[in-house]
């Protein structure tokens, strides 16, 4: 059985290793594959993985050799899931293996915003505190969390997981979701309309699916009913946002600050208005990155393979 993998750099870099893979067959790794590649590459394999390389209705129609198609990602929507639904294709996804690594990110996020560790540092290695008069200084406001309330807008697992960190910070927590889950909620914990948490919330964190309903959920509109001095983090999907929108209220002040880990358009175009936006912080889509967070989807994906040669297919997004 031949397995290709068209674009395995960004979940292997050289730090795992493919040999589950291996076992169940004959493997081919590309770091990339630009579109008019993919075709060749495939070959005659059955079997594919991608990460981002995109495969369009005419790309499947041209593989209909093809019986299992695995997305090295929690969103699938690179592929046209109806068309491998039509041409009999299995597609999988890994739907659970980044929930540790992006709540965790989400608070390296909020810290720097709370206390500029970067910046700090920075400054130190300038000669900026060894010629301060005073025994220490600080560049930026400082903020403690314990007190503040968070909006988590999407309480699933990696919401869920928000919440608790945020608990333990000493943080109240507005969560909103299409399906509350009454049971999780505590003295700390409740579950709001929208418009309550826009307008009660310190600090808002996006954790939901990108569907049409939450599409620009963070809009200029939406963004009125903050609190002035809101504070919003993007660890989920970037067309979640208005980017024009988000721009003009950080830098008019209603936002304080944002951190975005993921944008509308990615890699991350020089135009995009949040790039020269005051405070705003963004990084290059990395919460899902950790070894540890990479192993297990690499162990998912093995078994996701596993399970459809075994004829009990798991993951599937296209049923």
């Amino acid at each position: 059985m031949k397995i290709v993998v068209l674009d395995g750099y960004t979940l292997n870099p050289g730090d795992l290793t493919w040999e589950g893979l291996e076992k169940l067959g004959e493997v081919m790794v590309y770091n990339r594959t630009p579109e008019e590649k993919i075709i060749e590459r495939v070959g005659d394999a059955q079997i594919i993985y991608i990460n981002k390389t995109v495969l369009k209705r005419e790309t499947l129609e041209k593989l209909s050799h093809v019986k299992f198609i695995g997305v090295l990602a929690t969103g699938y929507n690179v592929v046209d899931v109806d068309a491998a639904k039509e041409l009999g294709i299995v597609v999988t996804n890994i739907p659970t293996y980044g929930t540790q690594a992006v709540a965790q990110f989400t608070f390296a996020l909020l810290l720097e915003i709370c206390h500029h560790v970067g910046e700090h540092d920075l400054s130190v290695k300038r000669g900026v505190w060894s010629k301060s008069i005073d025994f220490c200084y600080w560049k930026y406001p400082l903020m403690e969390l314990a007190g503040k309330t968070m909006g988590i807008i999407g309480l699933g697992r990696i919401g869920q997981e928000v919440a608790k960190i945020a608990q333990a910070f000493g943080m109240n927590v507005l969560a909103y979701a299409n399906h509350p889950k009454r049971e999780l909620e505590n003295e700390m914990l409740k579950y709001v309309e929208l418009d309550t948490l826009f307008e009660k919330s310190d600090i808002i964190s996006l954790h939901c699916p990108l569907f049409e309903n939450t599409r620009g959920i963070i809009n200029k509109e939406n963004i009125a009913k903050m609190k002035d001095g809101v504070m919003i983090i993007n660890t989920s999907r970037g067309p979640l946002i208005i980017e024009e929108d988000l721009a003009e209220a950080l830098n008019s002040g209603k936002v304080a600050s944002a951190a975005v880990d993921v944008l509308s358009e990615e890699p991350a175009a020089m135009d995009n208005p949040l790039m020269i936006a005051k405070n705003c912080i963004i990084t290059p889509h990395i919460a899902w990155a950790p070894r540890e967070a990479r192993e297990r989807l690499m162990n998912i994906a093995v078994d996701n393979l596993k399970q459809f040669l075994k004829g009990t297919p798991v993951n599937v997004v296209n049923l």
